[in-house]
């Protein structure tokens, strides 16, 4: 059967691979303080041009989002997302479960709106009760979105100064960040999410490694002991040397760009495919997630041959299914994919 349901069904890219497999018997101490998370850091403070950052390697990516906002949160204190955010959504209550209220704020294609964040906090700040209530204390957003779009550099920006206005650390969720940096319909770099952001992280189990986050704290800020709160939530491997040989292997020669980039194209391939056929888009998205609206009786045909992800209802006859594609994402899978469409 094909598999279209998410960005990481495979394992993991063969040269990361055979990486491991070359260093599989070299003798490195634990807890990422090791020789290659210690490369991979240099590397990544070189592509963030942030030579001041702080990098920090997790096992995966709730439990990096669940640390991260635990970390910069006081106790007090609730993180600001967009109603359709990922820490909303699809954590299971993970944020909730360390004591943090998530706090939402409408969502613009899954984008939040500055305007509208200096409302909430105005409004916030109005209410003469407001000692009583959950304090927003930071704001979150992720890039790609959960509907696969981006923010442009002067959203970004904007959002950026908005944040730094009201003394919000902004936290940018990088799991599909490498399909985002590599859109065709992009303007911003990883240069400029350093220089916008209080941190963020380079997500590592949907761009072809076999798992891992890798938590940029871009000036030098990371809270006190966060490798003390990461180990708490259970986010820390003892044989760290894993996470930091595939982000090392990742960053060296641009293979986590050029991987990513594979994937947007095969992406469009598939938005074409849809296209070209009549098929409608739920949302435009530039990325490696494609959101295509089908009837329902063809979304029970195409489900017997491919897996993919029901997103959500568009009408009584009709249904939203999101297509992924990956770094692993081959042409022929796609072709197989258009020829089942065919079929009637």
């Amino acid at each position: 059967m094909l598999s279209f349901e998410n960005d990481y069904s495979e394992g993991a890219h063969p040269q990361i691979l055979q990486r491991l497999v070359d260093t599989n018997f070299v003798q490195a101490p634990g807890y990422s303080t090791d020789e290659f998370c210690a490369s991979a850091r240099e590397k990544i403070k070189e592509a963030c041009g942030c030579p001041e950052a702080q990098v920090f390697f997790l096992a995966g990516g709730t439990q990096t989002n669940a640390v991260v906002i635990r970390t910069m949160l006081q106790q007090y204190e609730g993180v600001l997302s967009a109603v359709t955010g990922h820490v909303n959504c699809h954590e299971a209550g993970a944020i909730e479960y360390t004591g943090h209220k998530v706090l939402t704020l409408p969502q613009h294609e899954g984008k939040i709106d500055p305007a509208e964040l200096d409302a909430y906090m105005k409004a916030f700040y109005a209410d003469g009760s407001h000692e009583h209530m959950v304090f927003p204390g930071m704001v979150y957003i992720s890039h790609p979105t959960e509907y696969g779009t981006l923010y442009t550099l002067s959203e970004l920006e904007a959002l950026s100064a908005m944040c730094r206005s009201w003394n919000l650390p902004l936290f940018m969720d990088g799991a599909r960040l490498g399909y985002g940096l590599m859109s065709y319909n992009t303007d911003v770099t990883l240069k400029d999410i350093a220089r916008l952001t209080d941190v963020f992280y380079i997500g590592g189990t949907k761009v072809g490694a076999l798992c891992g986050e890798a938590v940029v704290f871009t000036h030098g800020n990371a809270p006190k002991y966060f490798m003390t709160t990461v180990k708490q939530h259970g986010a820390m491997l003892a044989k760290g040397r894993l996470l930091g040989v595939q982000f090392d292997a990742l960053f060296t020669d641009e293979l986590y760009f050029k991987i990513a980039r594979h994937a947007i194209d095969m992406a469009q391939l598939i938005k074409d495919g849809f296209l070209s056929r009549g098929y409608k888009l739920l949302i435009d998205s530039p990325t490696n997630q494609q959101f295509i609206v089908l009837e329902n009786s063809e979304l029970q045909r195409i489900s017997r041959k491919v897996r993919c992800c029901v997103w959500e209802p568009v009408d009584e006859n009709h249904t939203a299914v999101r297509f992924a594609s990956s770094w692993a994402t081959s042409p022929e899978a796609v072709a197989q994919l258009m020829a089942i469409l065919d079929e009637k």
